[in-house]
């Protein structure tokens, strides 16, 4: 058995720190932030704090490829979600059998088991300090990397990490899952190692949201998708754990005038302009002001370059690896996915191989996870797009089958039970869009049924009716 040290003790950290664990590892896991998780998870709003995660009270989802990979590896993770008072939902149980065509055999995969973030963190990181094998490890930062002898001429082989304090912490295997903040690149110069390659950009997106709760526990009825799509911005209403949910209102950076969303009753006069969203803050605010998650990166990085990796003995997992826009939720259900197949690696593979370990995660990596990335990625870019040409009036028309196609299929859920379900299966990170206009007939289904409705709106504000809102 292996001794492991993982940097990073969020979601992803903590996950994959039980998956080695549960295989009989011997894992640390480092983690900055001082304070533990509260005792009671709907505590963890108010009491917790998490400065090392930047997005830790916006609003968040947990998609069902989530529930889902979590059932399978680590079933004790939803078990205690539910106890914490997690939210189960599927849309196609809930919406009217005319529009589903009926529940089906099947429909299963598109249930959710969701909570704010904090408490879904709180549940995770309470499981991982009583699991057997994992020591958690808070107020601890790394600061570098430990090197041994090379296994390969010019690639520093890493044996442990060097904490803040100066201790030196050995290991078989580090795993960095510091997330979005991630200094990898930084430790990796330090330890004489080539950069990775890395693309960087900013996402381009704002967001703008509240958290609200019932006095009876439900949460609103969902009169459309989860995130829709109108005139320059978009609208995200996301139920949670004990009667809360989340509103979150997206625009672009470029967007000046909407910046004054940040007032709250800017913001509030805004959403309740839009018909469909209105009702959803009809909830008493559990926040005080309007969160803002703004200079969003949009990160990728290729840790073997020219065929070679630029170091061995470390692995990055999750949005250290990778980082989108968050709509959503796909970034939790990317990493456990990424966790899940690390696990598997370290079964399959001898630890004391560490080029082999760096070459084959390399690959594993682009088998498993980058699809839902780059996917991710696409429809984000072609978005931004979208709304930039929606502010200044002009049709978005690029030169791209794969976005029409797309805009066809998420026309079409409403008069088409099979266009909904493989819209849902892109939605919830079940496939890719490729797999699922793979399917016979879909690419004709989108066409035929989407096509005719897709230049039909959402009710809601025009551009100048959204102005004149935010103006009051």
């Amino acid at each position: 058995m292996a001794k492991i040290v993982v940097t990073g003790g969020g979601l992803i950290g903590l996950s994959t720190a039980m998956l080695l664990a549960d295989d009989g590892h011997e894992v640390t896991v480092l983690e900055r932030d001082p304070a533990g998780p509260p005792a009671v998870a709907d505590e963890a709003w108010t009491e917790w704090e998490r400065r090392g995660v930047n997005q830790f009270r916006m609003i968040h989802f947990f998609l069902p490829r989530f529930r889902l990979v979590m059932e399978k590896e680590l079933p004790r993770v939803i078990e205690a979600f539910d106890a914490a008072g997690a939210l189960r939902l599927n849309p196609l149980k809930d919406a009217p059998p005319e529009l589903t065509g009926g529940f089906r055999d099947g429909d299963e995969i598109f249930e959710a088991v969701t909570a704010r973030r904090p408490v879904g963190e709180t549940v995770v990181a309470t499981l991982a300090e009583s699991t057997p094998g994992v020591t958690v490890r808070r107020g601890v930062a790394v600061v570098g990397l430990i090197t041994g002898t090379p296994v390969t001429p010019g690639v520093p082989n890493v044996t442990g990490v060097l904490t803040e304090s100066g201790e030196e912490i050995s290991a078989d295997l580090v795993v960095d899952a510091t997330g979005r903040r991630s200094p990898l690149p930084t430790w990796l110069a330090d330890a004489g190692a080539r950069p990775p390659d890395e693309e960087l950009d900013d996402c381009g997106f704002i967001y703008y949201g509240r958290h609200f709760r019932s006095a009876d526990g439900s949460v609103p009825f969902a009169l459309g998708g989860l995130l829709q799509h109108y005139d320059s911005v978009s609208m995200l209403t996301l139920p949670a754990d004990n009667g809360t949910w989340g509103v979150g209102v997206i625009t672009s950076a470029k967007d000046p005038t909407l910046r004054a969303l940040r007032d709250v009753d800017t913001w509030t006069r805004v959403v309740r302009s839009y018909p469909l969203i209105a009702h959803w803050l009809d909830g008493s605010p559990i926040d005080e002001q309007v969160a803002v998650m703004a200079k969003i990166e949009d990160r990728h990085r290729d840790f073997v370059v020219d065929g070679t990796p630029v170091v061995t003995g470390l692995v990055a997992v999750g949005d250290s690896w990778a980082c989108t826009n968050p709509s959503v939720g796909r970034g939790i259900s990317i990493g456990v996915l990424h966790a899940v197949a690390l696990r598997d690696l370290v079964r399959s593979h001898d630890l004391n191989d560490p080029l082999g370990v760096a070459k084959e995660w390399h690959d594993i990596t682009i088998a498993t996870v980058e699809p839902f990335f780059r996917s991710t990625l696409a429809f984000d870019r072609h978005r931004l797009a979208e709304i930039d040409a929606q502010i200044a009036g002009v049709p978005y028309e690029p030169d791209d089958p794969g976005w029409k196609l797309g805009q066809r299929l998420q026309a079409g859920v409403g008069a088409d039970p099979e266009l909904l379900r493989g819209f849902l299966k892109i939605a919830t990170l079940n496939a890719t869009p490729e797999e699922v206009f793979a399917d016979n007939g879909m690419i004709e289904r989108a066409l035929r049924v989407g096509g005719p409705l897709e230049d039909t709106p959402a009710p809601g504000p025009n551009r100048a009716e959204l102005l004149a809102a935010v103006a009051g």
